[in-house]
């Protein structure tokens, strides 16, 4: 054994040195002051989540307002100070997915933003969006359902279902049909923009497909005009004369109307008091999907 020795005195400070300074293993059970990594981390984290969530609710905001929106009146209606908004608008603004106008410095949705919409939202994802959602409303009106979009001059079916009536209409998914003699067609007309529909039917002839087709331009304006007032569009035996239609917009995220939605049946079934019952679940179904699309407010959209 080795001889117990004492401690020098020069030991003895520096034993007392490490004790006053915490470099002993005492010094473990006193809390550090020094902030913790991973606190830090997830602070930034959900500070991240908070500016993501704000930009997100200014960009749909913004959408909401096709005539723009200014600072003031954006800041209030997403609930951030105004210098707050400002700010996450200008680098939105920055990145292009907002637009500032210079005259009224109002903001509006940059064109980046609608390219990302059109690549997500293609033909196959509204199919998709439409199906369960004509589903539906062919087991509550019992007739065959229909999702339509413009295809130049026309309108093409790209999504339909069958009702649990008898005699159901057998067109099939991608068919083509004239737009100014069914109703999917002449809500697609109606959403056309003045100098557009003057165009169309500059070009295009208005040709009969029964005796009731409509084939006077004059007649026809006079139909779109109150289509646009009501958004419903009624086809009574005009594309085929023993079937009668209705049918109403769909619109996304912008207010635009990117279909139409509509039920057909029998002349003998869908007599005009059944007609005006039915649309009312037609309007129904197209609100639910145009909520599928993005679109919010629809009673402003009409």
């Amino acid at each position: 054994m080795k001889p117990r020795t004492k401690p020098k005195t020069s030991d003895k400070q520096a034993i007392s040195r490490k004790v006053s300074t915490g470099k002993v293993s005492i010094a473990r059970l006193v809390p550090s002051s020094e902030p913790n990594i991973d606190d830090e981390a997830e602070e930034r984290a959900r500070g991240g989540v908070q500016s993501l969530g704000r930009a997100f609710s200014i960009i749909e905001e913004v959408a909401r307002h096709r005539e723009g929106i200014g600072l003031a009146d954006l800041s209030k209606r997403v609930g951030l100070h105004n210098s707050t908004t400002f700010h996450l608008a200008k680098t939105l603004v920055s990145l292009g997915y907002l637009r500032q106008e210079r005259d009224s410095k109002r903001y509006r949705v940059g064109r980046p933003l609608f390219a990302l919409a059109a690549s997500a939202l293609d033909e196959i994802e509204m199919v998709n969006l439409a199906t369960p959602v004509l589903e539906d409303l062919s087991r509550e009106t019992g007739e065959s359902g229909h999702f339509a979009v413009r295809m130049g001059d026309a309108v093409v079916v790209i999504a339909r279902t069958s009702g649990l009536g008898a005699f159901q209409l057998t067109d099939r998914v991608g068919v083509v049909r004239p737009a100014h003699c069914t109703a999917l067609g002449k809500i697609m007309l109606a959403s056309l923009r003045p100098d557009q529909l003057k165009r169309f039917l500059e070009r295009v002839e208005l040709k009969p497909s029964t005796k009731k087709s409509i084939t006077d331009p004059a007649v026809l304006l006079r139909d779109i005009a109150e289509i646009r007032r009501s958004a419903i569009a009624f086809d009574d035996g005009e594309f085929n004369a023993e079937v009668r239609c209705v049918a109403v917009p769909v619109y996304n995220f912008t207010g635009e109307v990117i279909g139409a939605l509509g039920i057909s049946g029998p002349i003998w079934r869908m007599t005009d008091q059944v007609l005006q019952s039915r649309a009312k679940l037609v309007q129904s179904a197209a609100g639910r999907l145009s909520a599928e699309f993005g679109a919010r407010d629809l009673a402003k959209s009409s």
